[in-house]
């Protein structure tokens, strides 16, 4: 029985991969590090305090992560403050509110930092809807390991067979589906070369999972 909803954030809800491509290329800018295609879509998914671990790792820098986490999450805030492009995701809205007004359980699970969580939920009035948030970054290991997932069935109060993960990446799929939950794999037009083939189900529109078609899925 269907009794809750784990939403991953970027890429599902909002969209603030814009937002985050610029902050760190003018963190790698500061850093003078040449970071691929390749290597940055592999980050997709995972925490800044993962990626600045790996960044650290793969150019040999003196620096700390903790330094290039900084730096970037500056940038991040700056762009935040002064970008009037970021919205929510088209029809993410309304299927909120769906979800909600028919008894199921709402909770955030995001490899974003709390801060950046907080901006976007205040920014767009979701706290009503959630019974809970969880940030990746406060968490011992980032997606693909299931742990987010895992705290988040036990904050709605559900088994991860009672659950349904909506997430648009790679790592974040890979992580619900290791937690044992049904995975719906949104493939928006902001998602860049990620792998879907591990989502129990494929979608391109929210239009597509109304309530009344996802509460017999599980």
């Amino acid at each position: 029985m269907l009794k809750a909803i784990l939403f991953d954030m970027d890429g599902v809800i909002v969209d603030t991969e814009p937002l985050h491509n610029k902050a760190y290329h003018k963190m790698f800018e500061d850093y003078k590090i040449v970071v691929d295609k390749d290597l940055y879509e592999s980050f997709t998914g995972q925490s800044t305090k993962n990626v600045c671990t790996r960044l650290v790792n793969h150019f040999s820098l003196e620096a700390h992560p903790k330094d290039l986490e900084l730096c970037k999450r500056s940038h991040f805030n700056s762009l935040f403050e002064t970008d009037e492009s970021l919205q929510l995701l088209d029809g993410v809205y309304d299927i909120i509110v769906d979800y909600y007004n028919n008894g199921l359980t709402l909770v955030l699970a995001s490899s974003a930092s709390n801060s950046t969580i907080e901006k976007v939920f205040t920014r767009f009035k979701l706290d009503p809807f959630f019974k809970a948030k969880i940030s990746g970054a406060t968490l011992k290991a980032s997606k693909p390991h299931p742990e987010i997932f895992e705290k988040a069935a036990q904050l709605a109060n559900a088994k991860q067979s009672e659950c349904i993960v909506i997430e648009d990446s790679t790592n974040g799929i890979e992580a619900a589906k290791s937690a044992g939950s049904y995975c719906i794999g949104y493939d928006s037009l902001h998602s860049k070369n990620q792998d879907y083939s591990k989502a129990d189900l494929v979608i391109t529109s929210f239009k597509q999972i109304p309530y009344q078609k996802i509460k017999s899925l599980i």
